[in-house]
């Protein structure tokens, strides 16, 4: 177990109702806020009323800013931050799922800095100053709510990169599972995926000894799988929604980063290249990378494979070998069982794209710590998508 600082300055408000105190939470430090939004949902489910109802209430002008879409894009960045700099905002309030709180979060870094903000993604500055951001979650996936993380991408060169600042956590996140109870079964499987991996990336990075953050990994994944099943066919069960919302928020807001490498993520890196290519969901990219890339390495840490298929799937076989490709396989057998695509086929992607795919991963490549990956590895784990 490696040496760590933990520090999460992200407040979570937490339960049914609790979206009357955005407003009193918003007016700590702003008074005109940007309102950031996707295509429309949340005026059909009644989020979008709270939202201006608590501000209206506390005072707060806002200005919006509607139309960010799943796979977030710069030129919806150019947008918010032209408009946030013309109205003098204070603050932003996002409302929705990860693409509006990394599209928030992006533009919260571009309002103080007169280039392009897209420099931040490819290592030309460096953030040191955010607007407050504050969110209310309509969609439990990427754990953008309490971490410092964003994805974007950038439409004219098909990248799909992050950047992290510690300016920009969220200052105030508010979580009501009960607004996700409309969600379509796909978008609640693709959230599952997306947080399950969240956990493997870290859980599968090579560090040794870190008991307490295995035990921690283990409970979150299997805490997910369990709440997604009783969703698929009960949307609406308020416990199996929190269970999963607040798993999808560990999952990625540092607790199991805690005495580790830093995480592998070479499963995100090769999606962010098959989603920024075909703007599939991102939870389905990873539903299809990740058995084969767990295929391609297990070998590299295959004691914790095997515990991995004892941990969360119950498997019980003395050779670790088997045991390890029994995990793998029914990790994607479940993917498969909450309606997630776990083949480039399954998206309509043919393998005659995988080499497109690949020149597009390269570009950032080596990248893993369980196994470095070159661009000959990413064709190889590809291959095994098909």
């Amino acid at each position: 177990m490696k040496d760590f600082v933990f520090h999460n300055p992200t407040k979570i408000i937490f339960g049914k109702g609790r979206i009357s105190e955005l407003g009193s939470e918003v007016r700590r430090t702003s008074r005109k806020v940007l309102l950031v939004y996707g295509r429309g949902s949340i005026k059909k489910n009644g989020v979008y009323d709270q939202v201006v109802d608590s501000l209206r209430t506390a005072g707060i002008e806002f200005v919006e800013l509607p139309g960010v879409k799943p796979n977030p894009v710069l030129s919806k960045v150019h947008e918010g931050v032209e408009l946030a700099k013309k109205e003098k905002v204070d603050g932003i309030v996002a409302v929705g799922g990860g693409s509006t709180i990394d599209t928030s979060k992006t533009i919260a870094a571009g309002f103080y800095y007169d280039g392009d903000i897209w420099d931040a993604f490819v290592g030309r500055y460096e953030v040191k100053r955010s607007l407050p951001i504050y969110v209310v979650l309509t969609l439990s996936a990427t754990g953008s709510e309490m971490n410092m993380g964003a994805v974007i991408t950038n439409e004219e060169t098909k990248q799909k990169y992050a950047f992290v600042a510690p300016t920009s956590y969220p200052r105030v996140s508010i979580i009501d599972p009960s607004v996700q109870f409309s969600l379509p079964r796909i978008q609640t499987a693709n959230g599952a995926a997306d947080a399950i991996s969240h956990v493997m990336e870290l859980y599968f990075d090579g560090t040794p000894d870190v008991w307490i953050e295995d035990e921690i990994s283990e409970g979150i994944i299997r805490a997910i799988i369990r709440s997604t099943d009783i969703l698929m066919n009960k949307p609406d069960d308020y416990d199996a929604r929190a269970n999963l919302a607040w798993s999808a928020t560990l999952a990625l807001n540092g607790v199991t980063r805690t005495g580790r490498s830093g995480g592998d993520w070479s499963c995100h890196a090769i999606e962010h290249s098959i989603s920024a290519l075909y703007d599939i969901a991102h939870g389905s990219g990873l539903a299809i990378v990740t058995p084969a890339w767990m295929k391609y390495v297990y070998k590299e840490d295959i004691g914790k494979f095997a515990r991995f298929a004892e941990k969360v799937f119950g498997v019980e076989e003395s050779d670790e070998e088997r045991a390890a490709l029994e995990g793998i396989e029914r990790l994607k057998n479940w993917f498969k069982s909450v309606g997630l695509p776990t083949s480039l086929e399954d998206v309509g992607i043919s393998s005659t794209e995988i080499d497109k795919i690949v020149d597009n991963a390269a570009m950032r490549t080596p990248f893993g710590s369980l196994k470095r990956l070159e661009k000959e590895d990413v064709r190889e784990i590809l291959k095994l998508c098909v």
